[in-house]
């Protein structure tokens, strides 16, 4: 439909938007693993055996996102998953904020303790709560342009029938051989006549 086509262009742009912004954090984490570790240590939230962990599988986790959100594949679920995640990035931000640390988030790589007042809680939440607000949105509208999602869609609609070609379809095949001239009756002792034309002169030949 005409009327969807800007929505598509706008979910398209919020989808590879969204996949760089993935793809950027998870370079940054895998160019540093062991400063990864030391951002996720600083939120002070888990047990230290977990934190080498998480600092290993978050940065995969977010490759793998932005690769199917850049490919459009599994589109809805990526988005899902990326709203969940972003979700809990906020709450880690919001606690270190409320608990006083003074940390940088290293939501793009390094990341850490920091010195007090050089603290950027408040710009970390409103990007990501921007991030997350995308997220949302390919989670209800997750049909975009340039997509693999799109290609299967297509097919599907490619190959779906009009009701109206199904019903004439069948209308013919139920449609029984059309016979020329007035009805036939064979039933025994019927008048000759009313069995057409051809059995009218048979008739008249047997009585002649």
């Amino acid at each position: 439909m005409r009327s969807a086509r800007p929505l598509d262009v706008a979910g398209t742009v919020v989808r590879l938007g969204l996949a760089a912004v993935w793809l950027v954090s998870g370079i940054g984490k895998l160019a540093d693993p062991l400063q990864a570790a030391v951002a996720v240590d600083a939120y002070e939230v888990l047990p230290a055996p977990a934190v080498p962990f998480v600092a290993t599988v978050l940065p995969l986790l977010e490759l793998a996102l932005g690769a199917l959100l850049l490919l459009g594949v599994g589109t809805r679920l990526a988005a899902v998953v990326s709203a969940l995640l972003l979700v809990g990035f906020v709450i880690g931000l919001v606690q270190a904020w409320a608990r006083g640390l003074s940390i940088d988030c290293g939501c793009f790589g390094g990341g850490g303790p920091v010195e007090p007042g050089e603290e950027r809680y408040l710009s970390s939440l409103l990007r990501d709560l921007g991030f997350l607000g995308l997220a949302v949105w390919l989670s209800v509208r997750p049909r975009t342009l340039l997509a693999v999602d799109r290609i299967g869609h297509g097919r599907t609609n490619a190959d779906r029938v009009p009701d109206e070609s199904v019903a004439g379809r069948g209308a013919s095949r139920g449609a029984g051989p059309e016979v020329d001239g007035p009805a036939v009756d064979d039933r025994p002792g019927a008048d000759p006549v009313a069995r057409g034309p051809g059995s009218a002169r048979a008739g008249n030949e047997r009585g002649g």
